[in-house]
């Protein structure tokens, strides 16, 4: 009785040592995202004001247009890799550089297929060539977050988050010399460019004063098959995400003008810019939740409802003032030139039910082995995003594209659940989150 009672009491001490390590893991990926959404919000309203309405249409375009080829760039390994090094932390040389390799070879790739259809779409357009151009050369670039998944599968993102805080602030800084200095567009986009750069450099850095060498990473052949065997379906699911979540601004931008294109931008800066809370909670609940799943099913199924209902809880928390509030913040932070973003907003924000609750459930298609369903339900919410924008747009501008956007994440990260016979205990379980029961 008494070992018994010695082992419940460590058990218990280790799980809240857990614990207390994804709470403090989440709290420096909260840091993190707070300090740049305030910082990034000031500079954003900063330099839309400063560019105007048309020529801030245009940025978000060319950045909308480049995120389309990004799935590319990342090929699906993020949590794949984070899950392999949490299981496996003893080949961590091995599963970084792998990764690595793949990485920069999927920037290359985009690079190249981005540039190609921006080409062939706007021959005279040399400005937004430029901009896709030089942004597309990010994609190669990233391939150093691969550091960032080491950090995460160790509950250690504090190190990622000074890394890029040093690089978000130096540029900060830099954007606002440049409005300043009355600097023209591209300059913004060179500086973008420049913060990417610098973020990969501080993780570099990070990685070594943690006592580990990027010089130890080594290719795998094997291991690179066995990667995009299971990445494949959340490459092509990563491009139906693209899709929905950024064609409405290049349709808007196509069928009608850069300056719909702006005030739509505006309104969906407000609106994801709540889309950290989500990314920054399952990055540091997703080790757990892989583990409960070798150990223990009942804990991995009670991590898997609490998450979500959490998810439901902070997003409808989000959404109700924001909508009733929509025109106020608008014109408080943009001016009243972008007044007419207002009603998009305030229908836009209620993506953000949807969206966190897809975040959610990620881990759970990962650790269930269920990668290759995620392809079909995000081309269901692409394929319904594409056919509501075409069908709304021309009548309806920014508003239509934000009702198509809601409807395209509630198919995609909801409905689409019930029609797969393994999804549908997931679907039962986001109902229940939904409702609130438990």
């Amino acid at each position: 009785m008494l070992n018994k009672l010695k082992i419940q009491k460590l058990s218990l001490f280790q799980s809240g040592s857990k614990l207390r390590a994804i709470i403090a893991n989440t709290g420096w990926l909260f840091a993190d995202r707070l300090l740049r959404m305030g910082i990034n919000l000031i500079v954003v309203i900063w330099v839309a004001r400063y560019l105007g309405v048309q020529q801030y249409g245009l940025y978000n375009y060319a950045i909308a247009f480049i995120t389309l080829f990004s799935p590319l760039a990342t090929l699906g390994l993020d949590n794949i890799v984070i899950r392999d090094l949490v299981n496996d932390s003893s080949n961590k040389e091995k599963i970084l550089g792998t990764a690595f390799c793949l990485k920069v070879l999927g920037g290359f790739a985009s690079l190249l297929l981005a540039v190609s259809c921006i080409v062939f779409l706007h021959q005279d357009d040399i400005l937004t060539i430029w901009i896709v151009s030089i942004l597309g050369v990010a994609g190669v670039i990233e391939a150093v977050e691969t550091i960032d998944f080491w950090f995460q599968s160790q509950v250690q993102s504090k190190y990622a988050v000074f890394a890029r805080n040093i690089a978000f602030i130096v540029i900060a800084l830099v954007k606002i010399s440049l409005i300043q200095m009355q600097a023209p567009l591209i300059a913004f986009v060179w500086a973008a460019l420049a913060e990417i750069s610098l973020a990969g450099i501080g993780l570099a850095i990070a990685y070594r004063l943690k006592g580990f060498s990027i010089r130890l990473w080594r290719w795998s052949s094997s291991l690179a098959k066995t990667l995009l065997k299971e990445s494949w379906p959340l490459i092509l699911s990563g491009f139906t995400i693209m899709i929905y979540m950024k064609i409405d601004q290049i349709m808007l931008g196509k069928m009608l003008d850069d300056s719909a294109v702006g005030f739509y931008s505006a309104a969906t800066r407000i609106s994801e810019i709540w889309y950290f809370i989500p990314t920054a909670i399952v990055a540091s609940v997703s080790p757990s939740i892989y583990e409960a799943k070798e150990n223990d099913a009942r804990l991995y199924n009670r991590r898997i409802k609490q998450l979500l209902r959490l998810m439901v809880l902070l997003s409808v928390a989000i959404a109700i003032p924001m909508t009733f509030l929509s025109g106020t913040i608008i014109t408080l932070l943009f001016g009243n030139g972008y007044i007419a973003a207002k009603t998009v907003l305030s229908i836009h924000i209620w993506a953000s039910l949807f969206v966190f609750m897809g975040v959610a459930t990620s881990p759970w298609f990962i650790a269930e082995n269920l990668t290759h369903l995620s392809l079909r339900r995000t081309l269901i919410g692409a394929v319904t995003n594409v056919i509501l924008n075409i069908l709304l747009i021309p009548t309806y501008g920014g508003i239509g594209a934000a009702i198509a956007t809601v409807v395209a994440q509630a198919f995609a990260s909801f409905f689409s659940n019930i029609l797969h016979q393994e999804t549908r205990k997931l679907f039962i379980i986001q109902i229940q989150s939904l409702a609130f029961i438990k």
